[in-house]
C-alpha cells in the first residue's frame, strides 16, 4: 500500500513537473492547430491502449510495452507528458488504475521515461553523427531498451524503499523481467518511427530533414 504522504508527494513533484513542461506559445499554437490537437490526443490513446495490455505477479510490478521513447520522439518532451498524462487519467477513469496508484503510474511510467528519452536523444544529436540510421537505431531503437529497463529498475527501487516488497519479491518476480522486456520495447519503438520517418516525417517533431538526410 502507498501511504498518504507519499501520494501527496507524488502529486506534487507530477504536478510541478508537468506545470514546467508547459509552455505559452506552444500551447497556443495546439489549441490553433487541429492537427496537433489530433496528433497528442492519437497519441494518448495509443498510451492508453499499450498501457492497458499488462502483466504481472504482484500488485504494482505490472509488465508492459511503454511506448514512450517513440511518441517523445514524435511530439517533443512537452506533448509527449501532455499526451501521457491524458492516457493516465483515461486509464484512471475507467477503472484500470485506482486514483492512489495514478501519481506513481505519472511519474515512474510516464514522466520519468520522457524526461530521460528526450535527454538521450539530445545527447545523440550532439554527441553523434547526425546520420538517418543513427537516428533510428540509436535514438529510437537503443533508447527505447534503455528506458524499458529504467522503468523496472525505478518501480522496483521505489517499491522496495517504501516496504512494500523485499529484495527477494522483487528480484524474483520483477527486475530479471528487463531481459525479456528490452527487445519488444526496441522493436516496437524502432519500427514505428522507421515507418514514420520514411512515410511522414513532417509528422516527427525531432527528425530534422536538413541534418539526418543532408549528411
Amino acid at each position: 500500500m502507498i501511504s498518504s504522504n507519499l501520494q501527496a508527494v507524488a502529486w506534487l513533484v507530477a504536478g510541478c513537473i508537468f506545470l514546467l513542461s508547459i509552455n505559452q506559445r506552444q500551447y497556443q499554437l495546439l489549441f490553433a492547430t487541429p492537427a496537433r490537437q489530433t496528433g497528442v490526443f492519437a497519441c494518448a490513446l495509443v498510451f492508453m491502449l499499450l498501457w492497458r495490455i499488462k502483466s504481472g505477479i504482484l500488485p504494482g510490478l505490472e509488465l508492459h510495452i511503454l511506448g514512450v521513447t517513440a511518441i517523445t520522439l514524435i511530439l517533443g518532451w512537452r506533448f509527449a507528458l501532455l499526451s501521457a498524462s491524458l492516457a493516465s487519467l483515461l486509464l484512471a477513469a475507467f477503472n484500470q488504475i485506482s486514483i492512489a496508484q495514478l501519481p506513481i503510474q505519472l511519474l515512474l511510467s510516464a514522466y520519468l521515461p520522457i524526461l530521460v528519452s528526450y535527454g538521450l536523444f539530445i545527447l545523440c544529436y550532439s554527441l553523434l553523427p547526425r546520420h538517418f540510421f543513427i537516428y533510428i537505431f540509436v535514438c529510437a531503437f537503443i533508447c527505447a531498451a534503455l528506458i524499458a529497463c529504467l522503468k523496472i529498475i525505478t518501480v522496483s527501487v521505489f517499491y522496495y524503499a517504501t516496504g512494500n516488497y523485499n529484495w527477494f519479491e522483487l528480484s524474483e518476480n520483477y527486475l530479471y523481467l528487463c531481459a525479456i522486456i528490452w527487445f519488444p520495447e526496441a522493436m516496437l519503438n524502432g519500427m514505428a518511427i522507421t515507418l514514420l520517418i520514411t512515410y511522414r516525417p513532417h509528422w516527427v517533431k525531432t527528425f530534422y530533414d536538413k541534418d539526418y538526410l543532408d549528411s
